[in-house]
């Protein structure tokens, strides 16, 4: 092909649109006039806007996908779950009823299109902010679906959160019985011992040794607890994932390797506090050092935990990744305990050889003292435990705040349509149509 055929001579386009500017002008003055009359006939819209704040996501996040997410402006962490609820047919079928009550059922929109339409919901700047912009054809509309929609939403995440707790608080009531049980059996036995041996005030070499034994008692008391605790806490969340997630437990956290090894330092730091407490009391700086170790590691396991599911390696859906981590970390939590227990016991069962010289009556009354005094100890750290369960009931209620209330919009002005925009719109496609019909004139003089 010849390339001079390839090239305009603009010098003469410009002469063809200038002799017929009356064409190329009408189609720019038609276009634009059509646009304004679009934009009178589109019926008005009204935009209510509200902001709320939610608390600091559980899982932790990672510093680079924080960045991400300011960059992007993706929701993440709390906020991009949040937003996905608001957008669920619990918060937006009254809505919906109520909008459009004037309507038929099967003549109102769905969820997913009234959404689409009506909503536009973000997470500002990757931040814990969401804001929510709602469209209505009036400004009571507008301003009714926003405020439902937030309404509706902190009534579900109420509904939920206190479902969540009050499983969790069934559960450990459960095992408060069970340890109330338990322990007034430890007390009776006691007190038939006594009155069967008449033994009442052991000697002084027994409660010498008996003090030894104390920082076992104390620690398998604290790990049983523990057991205990996590045990309700897999049972609520099991039950809440119900058998759709069945599939999922088949992932065991005993096959990662960093929980292997965090879980064998628990171990041998576990071993460690007791003989430290054989030697100092709860306030010297090395059993409180010890006890603080210990907690980072629990923090450890539990953040390694909430990284694998994060990451895909257990295979979750984003509504329920929160509840699958959650169980894994119970039942981690559950193998860790039952792991340092069995060792502290084993270090318990040497030291116990050392009391074998002691007379029968003062070792056997010692004995169920000791019985005695663990399962008080466990029964009350439930109780504590069910304590705060329903204090974190109250706080997760409490974790999503109205920053702004939903805006009523003024009459005078509409959010749209945008007349100065679609005006300018019509008239950018008629000097693209005008350039058009030039060119075609170009083409045929060449």
């Amino acid at each position: 092909m010849n390339r001079e055929e390839d090239t305009i001579d603009l010098g003469r386009l410009l002469s063809i649109i200038v002799a017929n500017k009356k064409v190329t002008g009408g189609i720019v003055a038609i276009c634009t006039v059509l646009a304004v009359i679009v934009a009178f006939i589109l019926p008005k819209t009204y935009t209510s806007s509200v902001m709320v704040q939610t608390g600091s996501s559980k899982s932790a996040i990672s510093s680079g996908a924080a960045a991400l997410a300011a960059m992007t402006g993706a929701a993440t962490g709390k906020a991009g779950e949040y937003i996905e609820i608001m957008k669920t047919r619990t918060v937006l079928e009254p809505i919906i009823a109520s909008v459009y009550d004037d309507m038929d059922v099967d003549e109102q929109p769905t969820v997913e299109n009234f959404a689409k339409s009506n909503l536009d919901i973000k997470n500002t700047k990757g931040t814990n902010l969401i804001q929510l912009d709602a469209k209505g054809r009036t400004p009571e509309e507008a301003h009714e679906i926003a405020q439902g929609v937030v309404d509706n939403f902190l009534k579900l995440m109420t509904d939920m959160n206190y479902q969540s707790q009050s499983l969790m608080v069934k559960f450990l009531n459960e095992r408060i019985d069970v340890a109330q049980k338990e322990a007034d059996e430890a007390a009776q036995k006691l007190e038939d011992y006594s009155k069967t041996h008449k033994v009442y005030v052991p000697d002084e070499q027994t409660k010498a040794m008996m003090e030894r034994m104390a920082a076992y008692d104390k620690t398998l008391g604290e790990l049983a607890v523990q057991n205990q605790s996590a045990g309700a806490r897999f049972a609520s969340v099991s039950s809440q994932l119900g058998e759709q997630n069945a599939n999922a437990v088949r992932y065991s956290m005993a096959d990662n390797d960093v929980v292997t090894a965090l879980r064998n330092k628990i171990v041998t730091k576990e071993v460690e506090l007791v003989k430290l407490r054989q030697l100092y009391t709860e306030e010297h700086p090395d059993v409180i050092n010890a006890k603080k170790e210990l907690q980072s590691m629990q923090q450890n396991v539990a953040d390694e935990v909430a990284a694998a599911v994060a990451s895909g390696t257990v295979p979750v859906n984003s509504t329920q990744g929160s509840l699958i981590a959650e169980r894994y970390q119970a039942a981690t939590a559950m193998a860790v305990a039952q792991a340092a227990e069995a060792a502290v016991k084993e270090q318990q069962s040497q030291a116990d050889s050392d009391m074998e010289k002691l007379a029968d009556d003062s070792l056997g009354y010692m004995k169920l003292a000791r019985d005695a005094e663990i399962k008080q100890q466990v029964h009350a750290e439930l109780v504590q435990q069910a304590e705060a369960a329903r204090i974190q009931q109250a706080m997760e209620s409490m974790d999503i705040q109205v920053v702004d209330p939903a805006s009523m919009p003024r009459e005078d002005r509409p959010s749209g349509p945008r007349k100065k925009l679609i005006a300018a719109i019509g008239f950018v496609i008629g000097c693209m149509i005008s350039l058009g019909y030039s060119l075609v004139l170009y083409k045929r003089e060449g």
